[in-house]
């Protein structure tokens, strides 16, 4: 998902999103931990879409801090 489709959520929705996401990492660790996962890249896209997630929830926090 591209970081302005995720400006466009809620709050909510990106806490729910990240949430989803990291279990969704945990499985894939998993995965690749029992020799399961076929494309071992999509551990790294994933880990970039957390951190664009949190990157997002960040700044809308510093940004209601300082108003």
């Amino acid at each position: 998902m591209k970081s302005s489709d995720l400006r466009n959520l809620t709050t909510e929705e990106l806490t729910s999103k990240e949430e989803d996401l990291k279990v969704e990492f945990f499985n894939l660790k998993m995965q690749f931990a029992t020799g399961k996962l076929e494309n071992p890249m999509k551990l790294r896209a994933l880990r970039r879409e957390i951190a664009r997630v949190k990157t997002i929830n960040m700044e809308r926090q510093a940004k209601s801090s300082t108003n």
